[in-house]
């Protein structure tokens, strides 16, 4: 069982948050700051087991969508990350493994907010709702968990390539297609290829704004929470492991495509792909997440919480449209009527 530790300043007693700025845990009153890997309410250095059984930590269950999240207990849960939708505190948690890694978010509030509205910038015809600061705010940052797989890709492959040749013979153009039959086989090493381990996060969200770089993940530490929130994982590694494969698949397709060489075409015809040492971790990765809806129909924002990589689906206002099109036509009914007029004061 973990130490209970409850994220107070040791020196005034004030709530301590994890700072993206300087990787620290922070007090905002005496500007305290402390190792989050290290920290607990006497300063000493803690040993936590490999499951959660902290009062401190709690879970929030939406009212909704049925999301799970957890967070240190002070932080304040009104709306659900993945919906929008309120949610309720349920319980402490318990009896779920806790990730072997964790990558703090290195990119605050402040700056998810900068970048939001760099991406809304350039587009007119956005409904204001979107720009609204109130809406803007509701921006969360979450840890998303991942099931990262690594093994080796012991591939078998075939290609159908081309080489075709072009001449003149007289009047004539000439064209001759040679045709071939390739093979590659070979074994490759693969590492922390991540898999979402939420059902709640669409997939093409969390992998348009990856690459994350495990290479500043930390130990996971209960410190990290402090002032976010996580996602509780519903796909056991199992139920994983397929998209995994499937991606290590089309990636050692790839890398043996580009041994074959120079053809005017080649196209993998079969191949047979096995993996071997099979190896998977539990991790956590900082992502920003903002819910709008509008017209029924809600939109979800993602913004990559160590690099700040931002994805998302905007829509049109159609009153905007209309205006914009009432305008353009205007303005080019003027300009024709402004050239007729020309040529006839000319005339």
């Amino acid at each position: 069982m973990s130490e209970l530790k409850d994220f107070k300043c040791p020196n005034c007693g004030g709530r301590l948050e994890f700072d993206a700025n300087t990787q620290k845990l922070k007090c905002p009153y005496c500007d305290g700051t402390f190792d989050p890997e290290i920290f607990d309410e006497d300063n000493h250095y803690t040993v936590t087991s490999e499951r959660w059984e902290d009062e401190n930590i709690v879970e929030y269950t939406c009212r909704s969508c049925g999301g799970t999240i957890m967070a240190d207990k002070e932080t304040a849960a009104s709306s659900c990350p993945f919906c929008g939708n309120p949610v309720v505190m349920t319980s402490n948690v318990s009896g779920i493994y806790k990730p072997k890694k964790v990558i703090p978010f290195k990119l605050d509030k402040k700056e998810a907010k900068n970048r939001y509205r760099a991406f809304l910038k350039g587009k007119p015809l956005l409904p204001d709702a979107f720009r609204s600061e109130a809406v803007i705010d509701e921006l969360k940052g979450i840890y998303v968990p991942f099931w990262l797989f690594g093994g080796k890709a012991n591939a078998r492959m075939w290609f159908d390539a081309t080489r075709v040749r072009h001449w003149n013979e007289g009047e004539y153009i000439c064209t001759e297609t040679s045709y071939y039959k390739l093979f590659r086989s070979g074994a490759v090493s693969f590492a922390d290829v991540p898999v979402d381990a939420s059902s709640k996060i669409d997939d093409l969200l969390t992998e348009s704004i990856e690459p994350f770089d495990l290479s500043e993940g930390k130990d996971y530490s209960d410190n990290y929470l402090a002032g976010y929130y996580a996602d509780k994982y519903d796909l056991p590694a199992e139920e994983t492991r397929q998209k995994a494969s499937s991606r290590i698949a089309t990636s050692t397709t790839s890398l043996f495509s580009s041994t074959t060489g120079a053809y005017d075409s080649c196209i993998p015809s079969s191949s047979s792909i096995s993996i071997s040492n099979a190896r998977q971790d539990y991790v956590m990765y900082p992502v920003w997440l903002l819910n709008v809806k509008y017209q029924g129909k809600m939109y979800t924002f993602a913004m990559n919480g160590q690099t700040g990589k931002f994805v998302g689906d905007l829509p049109s206002d159609n009153g905007k449209l209309i205006k914009y099109v009432i305008l353009v036509f205007l303005g080019v009914t003027i300009l024709m009527n402004g050239i007729q007029y020309l040529f006839y004061m000319m005339g």
